[in-house]
């Protein structure tokens, strides 16, 4: 059984995928709800965030000001597995809650915080929004165009604490069935999306060469980027290799000799006269609608896809589906990456009304 004391995207996340594994989870709102219930009202009447990341889960709201209800909360924490909350920093300790005091009352619990900057340093009381973790993190000095960065369009920072939180928390409840201890975890979503950075900070720290932002292009790779076609569509290519430049070269530009030119003879001196490439590319895919060019690339052996709207997404041919139940009734979701192979469309359960379960669970925990 997973409690999970939470709000907004990076708790809830992590907890879902507890909850799309068969976990029983319950989530602990305050009295007028998480308020990602109230990000939109765009899933017929439900919010979108809230739909996506709480399906599965039962709902019971607390007041955690009030001593009976903080006595149900360690009522519920005495029978999980898991713990998870994502209040601020401190907050779950004075109410009781914190991970030193209930690891030692529970010697087997798997209690994981997750916070904006961590439980300790000089930055560990700061908000944490999405986009401020985006800008510290500095994934915004390489995400956006040249004169202007851009923020990542979905919330990458939390999301990618709680994919963080649900592995670390499948490793410590595999390390429990061995042991017979759980622990403590820390997830943050600064240092998770720091080491997502890795590889810019080391290129920056050791190379001395930062990456760019370089819009839909690739710092170090060329040809790779969107190109548009006749249509007025973009198709997306990405070279990695001599032989597909060549390829590229003879039967999608139809000059061969383009691809021993001096100027894109190797991938360094493409970098350097990516310009005057791109303009050749684009002048060749110019002349083809984006299905006739990708069509083209396909049978080259080039790496492509197609510059999507949303439109386009929900009509992708390679779309897999799953159905959620929500207050207002069904609605159809894009299915988790991971499935068990050859089966079909997993049973996601419900998306919860607020304090739907407020009466089932005080009934099972209360004294």
């Amino acid at each position: 059984m997973v409690v999970a004391l939470e709000q907004a995207v990076a708790a809830p996340y992590a907890s879902s995928r507890l909850a799309d594994a068969g976990a029983r989870v319950i989530k602990i709102e305050r009295p007028e709800g998480d308020f990602a219930r109230e990000y939109d009202s765009l899933v017929k009447g439900e919010s979108a965030y809230f739909v996506w990341l709480n399906r599965g889960k039962e709902s019971v709201r607390l007041d955690l000001k009030r001593n009976e209800d903080l006595a149900l909360v360690q009522a519920m924490v005495a029978q999980a597995d898991v713990f998870i909350q994502n209040l601020a920093p401190g907050a779950a300790a004075r109410l009781g809650l914190g991970a030193q005091a209930l690891t030692e009352q529970y010697p087997r619990l798997i209690y994981c915080s997750i916070s904006g900057y961590g439980e300790e340093g000089p930055y560990r009381d700061h908000k944490a929004y999405d986009l401020l973790i985006q800008g510290e993190s500095g994934l915004l000095a390489i995400n956006g165009v040249p004169e202007q960065a851009a923020r990542v369009g979905i919330s990458v920072c939390d999301i990618a604490a709680g994919e963080t939180a649900h592995g670390a928390i499948l490793r410590a409840l595999y390390t429990r069935e061995r042991t017979g201890k759980g622990r403590a975890l820390e997830v943050s979503l600064f240092h998770t999306l720091a080491d997502w950075m890795n590889v810019p900070y080391l290129q920056a720290r050791y190379g001395g060469k930062p990456p760019q932002r370089v819009g839909l292009k690739h710092p170090t790779i060329a040809p790779y980027g969107a190109f548009a076609c006749a249509d007025g569509r973009g198709v997306i290519l990405s070279i990695q290799n001599e032989r597909e430049w060549a390829r590229l070269c003879a039967e999608v530009l139809g000059d061969a000799t383009i691809a021993t030119d001096p100027r894109f003879a190797t991938n360094s001196a493409r970098v350097l006269n990516r310009a005057t490439l791109d303009a050749l590319v684009e002048a060749a895919l110019g002349r083809f609608t984006r299905a006739q060019a990708m069509e083209r690339l396909m049978a080259a052996g080039i790496a492509c896809g197609a510059l999507n709207e949303l439109d386009d997404l929900i009509a992708h041919p390679q779309r897999r589906q799953a159905m959620v139940d929500t207050p207002h009734g069904e609605v159809e979701l894009m299915a988790p990456g991971a499935r068990i192979a050859g089966e079909g469309p997993p049973a996601l359960g419900p998306a919860p009304a607020l304090g739907a379960h407020d009466v089932a669970i005080r009934r099972e925990f209360g004294k």
